[in-house]
């Protein structure tokens, strides 16, 4: 009976984990972190109507969409209900990583808003750094007098509805908007000379990381099926010997 006992626990804390390891993985998928801002800050991209500057507040930041060199970024209210934006990032990496959550701002002159400029998850060398429409992004060059990433493409800026999956339309086109840069000086420039991406040898750890990490899951359960299993073959076999 010890033995049943011993077997039939380890198989349900098998099944258990299996059950759980999701849970504690989507975090660390989706970068879901939690932001307060202090003040006013004006956010780049496609906006649920109105919001084209968040006021300050707690807001949760998350991945929709990371398959490619194209992110897409969005913005929740703090109970996760309301999407306020739903915005285009390209991968830009940094030397140093911390153990905390980084934003960067392009500073405005006073009275106007702070421009989102990049966000950096802990303990990652590449963050998210946001793509701009093109007429926001020359104005927001010359007022900082730094490069600032722009999409030429018509996207649509504000939406009726927010959006909620990285199936549609909207995040199609905002995958496959062109990107560049534009100077202080309004000289408009490639991507590569302002980014450094990640490095190649990353990128492809990350990708062969992820299957990797959902594989794991079924392995857990069918240990746990075998821990079952045996224990009732065990059990069998002892009723028999007595």
């Amino acid at each position: 009976m010890n033995w049943f006992t011993t077997a039939t626990t380890v198989g349900c804390m098998a099944l258990m984990g299996a059950i759980l390891a999701p849970g504690a993985r989507a975090d660390a998928w989706n970068r879901k972190t939690v932001i307060t801002f202090s003040g006013p800050v004006e956010i780049p991209g496609v906006h649920l109507r109105g919001w084209g500057v968040l006021p300050a507040g707690t807001y949760v930041f998350k991945i929709l969409d990371s398959q490619s060199d194209r992110h897409i970024v969005q913005i929740f209210d703090k109970s996760e209900t309301t999407v306020y934006a739903t915005i285009l990032a390209i991968p830009n990496y940094r030397l140093r990583t911390t153990d905390k959550t980084v934003i960067t701002f392009r500073e405005r002159p006073a009275g106007e808003p702070e421009a989102l400029r990049a966000w950096f998850y802990p303990g990652r060398n590449w963050g998210e750094e946001f793509v701009y429409p093109k007429a926001k992004a020359v104005a927001l060059a010359k007022a900082t007098n730094t490069p600032v990433l722009f999409t030429p493409a018509e996207v649509p800026v504000e939406v009726a509805t927010p959006i909620k999956s990285s199936e549609e339309p909207v995040v199609a086109e905002l995958k496959q908007a062109p990107v560049m840069a534009v100077r202080p000086t309004g000289e408009e420039v490639q991507l590569a000379e302002v980014v450094t991406p990640p490095p190649a040898e990353t990128q492809v750890a990350t990708a062969q990381t992820l299957p990797a990490t959902a594989s794991t899951l079924p392995l857990i359960g069918l240990f746990g099926l075998l821990a079952l299993g045996g224990a009732l073959v065990l059990r069998t076999a002892t009723s028999r010997l007595q």
